[in-house]
């Protein structure tokens, strides 16, 4: 088992050495988590935010989407699912902090994995088919059952949703709520919360992915930038970019975070702890 590093860290962000071993990068592999999008502008974690969006949770005591794990009525769950969904997956603005990162991999060959359902990556300028999203995604939805491996886009059930929402009572007013079209259950967001979550349309591009990663030459060099990836999940993103680096030879490590940024002490100087969000890291790091 590796250990961890917890000797202190500069403060000081070290945008020279990610330079130095982005420029001697043949490949770019971005790992992203939940901190890249909360310092994007989409924490869920936001009181303010909440508040705005969701007035009538609020008055009920809830104070983020991190608490959404609580009992709700249906028409307020789903008041719920479509106001957040609607606002984290598809916001048409542009988001600065995703599009500096995609400016800063620029023609580099690279592969994102996040375990992110928001899209963001697509969204902004990164390509939808080298993108692996082992969590799910918010465009998508799936029987709660699941009677099928089928899944449908969220757009369309969701403007329904929207068109009878009750900002004030945060209910959905029209009795005809969503449901699976096959059977008649409930269904749920395309989102991995348990055993019922179908993830064949996302697997396609893990495979990809691996296939990527095992077709690169012996002598090239596997950069990766991990970033905002904590302790939530860390099976899906921070420990499998340890294992990866350290089974590379030629790879290296950036690990962005401002909470976490301890990195195993095995990977030596393959590895670089940057005790930053990643918005205060890319403001000074475009090309």
């Amino acid at each position: 088992m590796s250990t961890t590093n917890n000797a202190p860290v500069s403060t000081a962000p070290p945008r020279e050495t990610i330079r130095a071993w982005l420029e001697e990068a043949d490949r770019v592999l971005i790992a992203a988590g939940a901190g890249l999008s909360a310092a994007a502008g989409y924490d869920y974690g936001d009181t303010e935010r909440f508040r705005e969006l969701f007035p009538a949770l609020y008055r009920l005591g809830l104070r983020s989407r991190y608490l959404l794990g609580v009992p709700l009525p249906t028409d307020m769950m789903w008041g719920y699912w479509a106001v957040h969904i609607d606002d984290i997956r598809y916001d048409p603005e542009p988001n600065p902090l995703y599009r500096k990162l995609r400016e800063l991999v620029g023609h580099r060959d690279h592969w994102v994995m996040t375990s992110n359902v928001d899209a963001l990556f697509a969204r902004n300028g990164f390509e939808a088919d080298r993108i692996f999203t082992p969590q799910g995604d918010y465009g998508r939805l799936q029987c709660a059952v699941p009677c099928s491996r089928d899944t449908w886009p969220s757009r369309p059930f969701l403007d329904a949703i929207l068109a009878s929402y009750d900002r004030d009572t945060g209910r959905v007013t029209d009795p005809a709520l969503p449901c699976c079209p096959r059977c008649g259950a409930d269904i749920f967001p395309n989102v991995r919360v348990g055993p019922e979550f179908v993830d064949d349309a996302h697997l396609p591009a893990g495979r990809r992915l691996v296939q990527w990663l095992d077709d690169a030459p012996t002598d090239s060099t596997l950069l990766v930038l991990e970033i905002g990836a904590g302790f939530n999940t860390p099976g899906v993103i921070r420990h499998p970019t340890e294992n990866l680096v350290r089974q590379t030879p030629r790879a290296r490590l950036v690990r962005i975070n401002p909470a976490h940024p301890d990195v195993p002490s095995d990977l030596g100087e393959r590895a670089l702890s940057v005790p930053l969000g990643g918005d205060r890291l890319l403001d000074g790091l475009e090309p």
